[in-house]
């Protein structure tokens, strides 16, 4: 089997930071700054979906592109996201659907 290539620093640095990217300058949305880090469920999923619903730049219906970018900022924590924050990220869907009703 062969070696494989060690990636030069510039491309890890660029590789590891495409996530970053795309949170910051999606067409899914514009979002509100630190809208992750907010105090409760209910406080980030109202962001997300005042996002959502304000935003021009989105290609599909508020709704799923407020779930999308929330999963994918859970996604993109993977094991790096504690416990606590990854359960308060998923109470926040409940209550994105709940805001949406799709509940």
């Amino acid at each position: 089997m062969p070696k494989r290539r060690k990636k030069s620093k510039r491309a890890r640095r660029l590789g590891q930071r495409w996530s970053a990217r795309v949170t910051r300058e999606s067409d899914a949305l514009t979002l509100e700054k630190g809208v992750f880090t907010k105090s409760s469920p209910r406080k980030i999923a109202a962001s997300l979906k005042r996002s959502a619903d304000r935003s021009r730049r989105r290609k599909s219906n508020s709704y799923r592109s407020a779930m999308s970018m929330l999963t994918f900022f859970i996604n993109r924590g993977g094991r790096g996201l504690s416990g606590a924050r990854k359960q308060k990220l998923e109470k926040a869907k409940g209550e994105l659907r709940r805001l949406y009703g799709k509940v």
